[in-house]
């Protein structure tokens, strides 16, 4: 299932950047999961003084949606709000890793205001790993 206009989608995950808490990086990330029963489920990140204690937005939203008992995710939709002059932010690849894992789809990356690129879970991660043969 898609969700009509991506732009919707894109703009939750922006919303859900501003909530970011990253004092270390300055580098807020949102992102928006459209699960298979409509529903869109955000997180953003959430970093540490302890850098492996962070927490990433998409594995935010990821474990959000497992909490709330769905595990069918369509699309998902990273924005940085801080990084339009990078490019945007692709997910990290553990982030790739959940991704491929709930085999999520479609992933919308924003590259930039008003602008973001469309992939699929194998473009991102080609040869990831899952426990089907």
């Amino acid at each position: 299932m898609h969700v009509e206009n991506d732009d919707v989608l894109v703009a939750a995950a922006r919303r859900a950047a501003e909530q970011a808490y990253a004092p270390y990086s300055n580098f807020r990330v949102g992102a928006a999961i459209l699960t298979a029963s409509g529903e869109i489920v955000t997180g953003c990140n959430v970093e540490n003084s302890a850098y492996g204690s962070s927490i990433c937005a998409e594995a935010n939203a990821i474990t959000s949606v497992i909490a709330q008992g769905e595990r069918a995710m369509a699309t998902i939709a990273v924005a940085c709000i801080d990084a339009e002059s990078v490019g945007g932010a692709y997910p990290c690849g553990n982030c790739r890793q959940l991704i491929n894992e709930f085999r999520i789809g479609r992933i919308i990356v924003t590259t930039g205001v008003g602008e973001s690129r469309s992939h699929s879970d194998a473009e991102l991660l080609p040869y990831g790993f899952t426990l089907e043969p």
